[in-house]
């Protein structure tokens, strides 16, 4: 099961751009880590106020900023005054129902996108809100609790290995982005080995366990192209776009997110369709196994109603009934009843009703 509804409504009536954290409080402090680096170096630190984030004006080296914990609103704001964001923009980061989309603002973009989890345990998918604001010589991630998919990003500038070093804030985005995404590969894997279990359970013998699986594993699937298709448009938003932030050296990178989300697009649908073969399958099997219930208490009914009517016929108590005085009128209803049970068999037989 996905994350529960946010709740909107301490927002209602207040005026845009007030500041206020909507959604679930996930950490109990903010942490804040700074990345500095360049060609020629990089060192990262824990920071524990919004001054300490600030980029010097005569400063050539790449900042990424990245912050963990949303709830503490007069961060928030101190932080958007130091880098003049938009108080609109703020409101936005706080609200952590937002759907993955693009802002271009003065001097800078921003970017939200769904940075998805896996929860083996419950077979469920966890969200959680990732905004970026690219600078000119910054980056700013906001998160809503620690941990991400971000540690091959911070483990390839502390070494220097690739090109990230050499190359702007928006090569940046595109790392970050392209880690988000590679995520949702391992989620579609899980999922994809989900419904190949299911399949056979659903060959096999299906139970009401089965439908709550099928049901649980759509839901899922439902949640993730949420995420996902609107992050297509985020991305092909990024390589049309003109804005000074985004470099032509960059674009080709952009162009294989796209690429990559697109494949991701496709599975989800993929795997959409087989859960709901699974579904069509499930409730054919429960109705065939039904059908054969049926069909054997049929033929039952069917083969004891002659018999039923013979037995109430020579029930009943009339003194004047032919048989009753015959020695061999017992033996005889039982054969008559045997042959009657034999010739329907047969009968059923030759019809290939059994």
């Amino acid at each position: 099961m996905a994350n529960k509804p946010i709740k909107r409504s301490k927002k209602t009536g207040l005026p845009p751009g007030t500041l206020i954290h909507i959604g679930e409080k996930k950490t109990e402090t903010v942490r804040i880590t700074v990345f500095e680096y360049g060609p020629d170096g990089a060192a990262d630190r824990t920071v524990k106020s919004a001054k300490d984030c600030v980029i010097p004006k005569d400063g050539n080296a790449i900042r990424w900023i990245n912050v963990d914990g949303l709830h503490d609103v007069q961060w928030m704001e101190t932080l958007g005054a130091s880098f003049d964001i938009h108080p609109l923009i703020l409101e936005d980061i706080l609200n952590t129902g937002q759907r993955p989309k693009l802002e271009e603002a003065p001097g800078y973009l921003f970017l939200v996108l769904r940075m998805l989890r896996f929860e083996e345990a419950a077979g469920s998918i966890q969200s959680e809100q990732v905004s970026m604001i690219l600078g000119p010589n910054y980056v700013l991630s906001f998160q809503e609790a620690p941990g991400d998919v971000f540690d091959a990003v911070r483990d390839r500038i502390r070494t220097g290995r690739g090109r990230i070093r050499n190359m702007g804030t928006d090569y940046l985005v595109y790392a970050l982005m392209d880690a988000v995404v590679d995520g949702y590969f391992g989620i579609l894997e899980k999922l994809g080995e989900r419904v190949e279990v299911l399949e056979q359970e659903v060959i096999g013998m299906p139970d009401e366990k089965t439908l709550q699986k099928i049901y649980a594993l759509k839901r899922a699937l439902i949640y993730l192209r949420k995420s996902v298709w609107p992050l297509r448009e985020v991305v092909g938003g990024l390589v049309r776009s003109e804005s000074e932030r985004i470099t032509d050296a960059t674009s080709p990178y952009f162009r294989d997110v796209y690429d990559h989300t697109i494949q991701v697009i496709d599975t989800v649908e993929t795997l959409r369709d087989m859960v709901s073969g699974l579904l069509d399958i499930y409730l054919s099997s429960i109705s065939n196994r039904m059908n054969s219930v049926m069909k054997v208490l049929t033929i039952i009914a069917t083969i004891f109603i002659p018999l039923t009517f013979i037995a109430g016929v020579y029930g009943m108590n009339f003194e004047w009934m032919p048989e009753l005085s015959w020695k061999w009128a017992y033996p005889a209803v039982w054969g008559v009843m045997g042959a009657v049970f034999v010739g329907m068999l047969i009968y059923f037989k030759k019809k290939k009703w059994l």
